[in-house]
């Protein structure tokens, strides 16, 4: 209670209404599995369309496992089919083997080049995959000339700007006839105005630098040098990437080595820069002489016969930018091998940092798990499949720790009913999914049909379920829009077998065409039959965990319990309102009991408060049926 120790008015703020509780969304997904780039450790970033997906994580070409013919990317696809079944959001967590690989999972990677004045630059990509095979290319671009000759001036440059100078000087110190590279630093001459002080590339030799005022120096040119680069890997970004008016030196704002830092600054760093240039203890004059002087020496790096300092010196040259471009070429990045289960199962790494399923324990807003692909690559053999099992399990695992979450599973490519029963017949949970068959589309890289796992798409189809009906409707009857056929076609027979037994069935119907038709879950429990029941109840306890946490530590009493208790029934009230659970009154629908029938004076003095919530939900009318008989005109009614 607020103290009043003085006369006077005092004004309070107070509530009469009780809290409320915000339903949380349920049509968050998170996939899991291999891709051609991108981060493998890490929180996984939000995805809210496909092209995010194709800039962090690469395209949709084909896996290149090592020892392994190409692998079609199936997260790729899973991706594109969720956003195209009407997803919004998803997080991404790549998986990577690097067990017996044969450049150990390293990412691709050119020679290093080095240059007279001691700089030794690494050029790699930020993460191991086969897309980061490709090329870099530098491109230095010619700034105005910035001397004032008269006042003894720079025009228009700043500190670690690197430049070209030309001129004679005396005692080693000054440009050479053919022009020498510096970096400028801020500083003063003897009068004690500002002007910048020349470093050259040779950081062993500081005695060699000079202020623009000594009189022993006579400048005849200096140019500013920028860099633009552009990376072409193959399928791994729409567009080329071009970063213009760069600098060399690495305290430039923007510097090489800083905007393609090998341990990022930022988040945007890691995610869309998709190169690492590594220039350590180098100043920006030692770092462009390195760029600018290699010309074909070393065999990752292509440039005209006459290096781009020779161009650069020749006044009288009219070589356009095109023909003084540098050409670092990276090779040696690996897809890897294929990934096993304890890849998707993910730990966490000493540097603190999770992969695997392991990294979307810390997102608290994915509803929906899928590991598209899994099945697909073990199908040869009982050992391959024994994989797929495991990595399955660990799906199930994840969901049940995660408790509000649900997964969708795959079955193997060309399994018939024998196998899909048997397949079915190795799990049960009341969090999880099975569907059959894989979908057929047109693949865009190639136009030709190819059979996909249906997890993409049923996470897409349960993302548009809920924004367009809600969680509490059963994800099914609804058509699959990226779909030109099945891999099977099923008939109500074969359905008949599968249906029973949780296998959620793709059919194709006539005039209404391709179509999820099947709503249940693989569990041997029938009060959890239903997929939509098992996430609306997530749906509701993860709303009122969320929505309750002002109540702990607050005094357990009887004005708490009330409080509790109409925050509850409100939330549950509007529930019901919204169609969301049976019943044609709210006693029909729920019940919320918070007193001492719910908790003994032991609760109470162990510190519990316990709520006890009863909810009739809405299930699906899976078996429609009307009965028809004959009726006379003169029956009795």
């Amino acid at each position: 209670m607020p103290e009043y120790l003085a006369p006077g008015v005092y004004i309070e703020e107070t509530s009469f209404r009780p809290k409320t509780i915000e339903g949380v969304s349920t049509s968050t997904a998170g996939f899991v599995g291999p891709t051609r780039f991108g981060p493998i450790s890490g929180e996984p970033e939000l995805l809210t369309s496909y092209p995010d997906f194709e800039r962090i994580y690469g395209g949709l070409e084909q896996l290149e496992f090592e020892g392994k013919d190409p692998e079609i990317n199936y997260m790729a696809h899973a991706v594109r089919a969720f956003f195209s079944e009407g997803g919004r959001r998803l997080y991404v967590s790549r998986v990577y083997n690097d067990q017996g690989t044969s450049n150990n999972g390293k990412a691709a990677s050119a020679g290093p080049i080095s240059g007279t004045g001691g700089a030794q630059l690494t050029v790699e990509a930020r993460h191991p995959g086969a897309a980061g095979n490709g090329n870099v290319y530098f491109l230095p671009i010619l700034g105005d000339d910035i001397l004032d000759s008269d006042e003894r001036v720079l025009r228009g440059a700043r500190e670690y700007d690197v430049v070209m100078a030309k001129g004679t000087g005396n005692s080693g110190r000054g440009p050479s006839d053919e022009g020498t590279i510096y970096w400028l630093e801020s500083d003063v001459d003897e009068a004690n105005r500002k002007t910048f002080r020349f470093h050259p590339a040779e950081v062993e030799s500081p005695s060699a630098d000079f202020l623009l005022s000594d009189s022993s120096v006579s400048l005849t040119q200096v140019k500013v040098l920028t860099v633009s680069v552009t990376f072409e890997g193959k399928g791994r970004f729409q567009d080329p990437q071009t970063w213009e008016g760069l600098g060399f030196h690495p305290k430039h704002f923007q510097g090489l080595p800083k905007v393609f830092a090998k341990k990022p600054i930022n988040r945007a760093t890691e995610l869309w820069v998709p190169i690492t240039i590594d220039a350590e203890k180098a100043n920006g004059a030692a770092i462009a002489e390195a760029l600018l002087s290699q010309g074909s020496r070393s065999p990752t790096v292509t440039s005209p016969d006459r290096t781009i300092l020779e161009r650069l010196a020749d006044e009288n040259s009219d070589s356009t930018e095109a023909e003084v471009t540098l050409r670092v070429s990276l090779a040696g990045g690996s897809d890897g091998s294929p990934p096993a289960a304890s890849n998707y199962e993910g730990e966490v790494e000493k540097s603190g940092l999770k992969n695997g399923l392991a990294a979307f324990e810390d997102l608290e807003n994915i509803s929906i798990v899928a590991a598209p692909g899994s099945t697909g690559f073990y199908d040869s053999d009982t050992a391959g499949k024994k994989e797929s099992q495991a990595i399955t399990n660990n799906l199930l695992i994840h969901c049940l720790k995660m408790r509000y979450r649900v997964a969708v599973l795959d079955t193997h490519p060309n399994q018939v009913l024998s196998d899909v029963n048997n397949w079915r017949a190795k799990f049960d949970s009341t969090h999880a999914a099975l569907y059959y068959p894989w979908i057929t589309i047109l693949d865009p890289v190639d136009n030709e049909e190819l059979n996909l796992p249906p997890s993409g798409f049923v996470a897409g189809i349960y993302a548009r379920n809920d924004i367009e009906y809600g969680v509490h409707k059963a994800p099914a009857n609804e058509r699959v829009r990226g779909a030109i056929n099945f891999e099977f076609l099923i008939n109500k027979g074969q359905q008949d077998v599968l249906n029973p037994k949780g296998v959620n069935c793709f059919r194709f119907f006539p005039g209404r065409g391709y179509r999820l038709w099947g709503a249940r879950t693989i569990s041997s429990d029938p009060e959890w039959k239903y997929i939509n029941v098992r996430r609306y109840f997530a749906y509701l306890e993860r709303s009122i965990d969320r929505g309750t946490q002002w109540v702990v530590f607050e005094n357990n009493s009887e004005p708490l319990w009330a409080k509790v208790t109409r925050t509850v029934v409100d939330f549950l009230f509007n529930e019901w309102k919204s169609g969301h659970l049976m019943g044609t009154a709210p006693e029909e629908a729920y019940f919320v009991r918070c007193d001492r029938s719910t908790m003994t004076q032991n609760d109470i003095d162990n510190g519990r408060l316990i709520c006890l919530i009863g909810v009739a939900p809405v299930k699906p009318a899976e078996f429609v049926i009307f009965r028809i008989g004959q009726w006379t005109a003169d029956s009795n009614r």
